[in-house]
């Protein structure tokens, strides 16, 4: 594993595409940033494709990230939706590897249990246990921002548990057997 390293992790959307940033160094990890890429006032498609990819252009030129950690769709009874989804992600990988980026995929419910432990926790909840984690000092106004944070939180612990060989579930037993690591 790489000691230092910068991950992005984007929470696709046609809507609202939220994106974070951490750093990690060594065994630790600190917040970078995190926001919204706000896309409702387009009604193109096409339109609202290509920004998603200039703005993760932008995204990745400016922070330089190692890597890249996006939630994977779920899948869900309107088909319409899912195929925008599945659109607005795979422009916001196609970005990543034009830029050589590698790329992560993590399901929402993965993401959700390696925040907080239960892969059936609500976005308020993960929202929270990241506030506290990641010493925010507000609450985020988008939750899609946080989705996003978590998504590169979730690929920290999953590239940490395979090259270290501590395996982690979640927050929980991470602080367990790090208690010095939550203050």
């Amino acid at each position: 594993m790489k000691q230092e390293r910068v991950i992005l992790g984007i929470d696709p959307g046609t809507n609202i595409m939220g994106y974070g940033l951490i750093h990690q160094k060594g065994r630790n990890v600190t917040f970078l940033s995190l926001g919204v890429i706000k896309l409702s006032k387009y009604n193109n498609q096409p339109l609202k494709l290509k920004i998603i990819f200039e703005r993760t252009l932008g995204l990745i030129d400016e922070y330089k990230p190692d890597e890249l950690s996006i939630e994977s769709p779920f899948y869900g009874k309107n088909v319409q939706s899912m195929l925008k989804l599945g659109r607005a992600q795979g422009v916001a990988m196609a970005a990543a590897l034009y830029r050589s980026v590698p790329i992560f995929e993590y399901t929402p419910k993965k993401i959700k249990q390696s925040i907080t432990g239960n892969g059936n926790a609500s976005k308020e909840q993960v929202a929270a246990m990241l506030v506290t984690l990641l010493s925010l000092k507000d609450p985020p106004e988008y939750l899609d921002s946080t989705d996003a944070l978590a998504a590169a939180v979730c690929h920290f612990f999953q590239k940490s548990n395979v090259n270290e060989g501590e395996i982690y579930s979640g927050w929980k037993q991470f602080i367990v057997k790090n208690p010095d690591r939550a203050k």
